[in-house]
């Protein structure tokens, strides 16, 4: 994940203007905002295993950093590709180059998986998979890359064990699932882009313009970034709100239902350029769930974000059920909806 923060007065403000605005974190002014009656639940979502999921992050970060052309970003990609045909998925990938902020040229691939491909009620779930090419925060070592435990790993192995149970539960929830793995998230340039370029979020931003399924659309989208830190604190974050204020609401009061007000927090916090910004520029509302602690050095994302310690050291499988299972439910909900 990228160091991308603004407040929801300078989200507001960017739109009024242009839909390209991104800005370096300027303030981490939180707002509490009144929670809601919690909806029961219509139908009980099969349970989500977070030891099957730790063990997703630990096959990925055995890899070594997946910073893309390296030997251990194909490997890992490769590996993603089997895991997901393994599981019931109808895969298709996107390969294409990239040009980066330094000028490099990045091989990149998203990665889609696809459940009851025919359903037009579909939900859209994504994360992305590649590791930042530098721990540019921490003070040792810092030009070399991070395991990306938590930053890059931990949502696309809780997506794997949703996948998981997708393919192997009784009761289908009957609706159309698409879990993207997006690629070259964390290449960014972390002194600012110049005006109009993004140097964040290259596979969404590639996707959002040549979608992998010609018409395609889901009625709403999921981010997860940074998903599996012990502790982690999940506010309600800006362009989520201004995307689709009701998916929010839906995972939100679903999480607390499920008992797990700790972790998914009612505050909201300022926009956050992420791909999810990208796939409702394709035309999908999504939301972020992402990871926020003022208290860390940088006031925005975890003490570990773009740094040596995002290893596996802080996975916290109770962290990953939270995730997990709230996303489930939300899922097997729209049966009723």
């Amino acid at each position: 994940m990228k160091n991308r923060f603004i407040s929801l007065a300078l989200v507001l403000s960017c739109i009024a203007f242009t839909t390209n605005c991104d800005f370096k974190k300027k303030e981490t002014e939180t707002t509490v905002v009144q929670p809601e009656a919690p909806a029961a639940a219509a139908v009980d979502a099969p349970a989500f295993n977070p030891d099957s999921a730790y063990q997703y992050i630990v096959r990925q970060v055995n890899f070594g950093p997946r910073v893309p052309n390296s030997a251990a970003h194909v490997a890992c990609g490769d590996y993603l590709i089997a895991a997901l045909k393994s599981l019931g998925a109808r895969v298709q990938v996107q390969s294409f180059q990239s040009t980066a902020y330094d000028g490099k040229q990045l091989k990149l691939r998203n990665i889609v998986g696809s459940y009851n491909p025919g359903a037009a009620n579909r939900i859209l779930l994504a994360s992305h998979w590649d590791t930042r090419p530098f721990a540019d925060k921490d003070t040792l070592n810092p030009t070399k890359p991070s395991d990306g435990a938590n930053d890059g790993a931990s949502g696309v192995g809780v997506l794997l064990e949703i996948a998981r149970v997708l393919h192997t539960a009784r009761n289908n929830p009957g609706i159309g699932v698409d879990i993207i793995l997006f690629d070259g998230e964390d290449y960014g340039n972390a002194n600012g882009d110049t005006e109009g370029q993004t140097s964040w979020c290259l596979g969404s931003q590639y996707w959002a313009k040549n979608k992998h399924q010609n018409g395609y659309t889901a009625n709403f989208g999921i981010l997860l970034d940074m998903v599996g830190a012990k502790g982690a604190k999940f506010a309600q974050e800006g362009y989520s709100r201004e995307f689709a204020p009701q998916v929010v609401s839906n995972v939100w009061n679903t999480a607390n239902r499920l008992g797990f007000s700790d972790y998914f927090i009612y505050a909201e916090n300022g926009g956050i350029t992420d791909d999810h910004y990208y796939m409702a520029q394709g035309g999908v509302p999504s939301i972020d769930i992402i990871d926020y602690d003022p208290t860390s050095p940088d006031g925005t994302f975890g003490k570990y974000h773009h740094r040596h310690t995002d290893n596996l050291s802080i996975i916290d499988k109770n962290t990953l059920k939270a995730v997990g299972q709230t996303l489930l439910q939300v899922i097997y909900n729209q049966l009723a909806a």
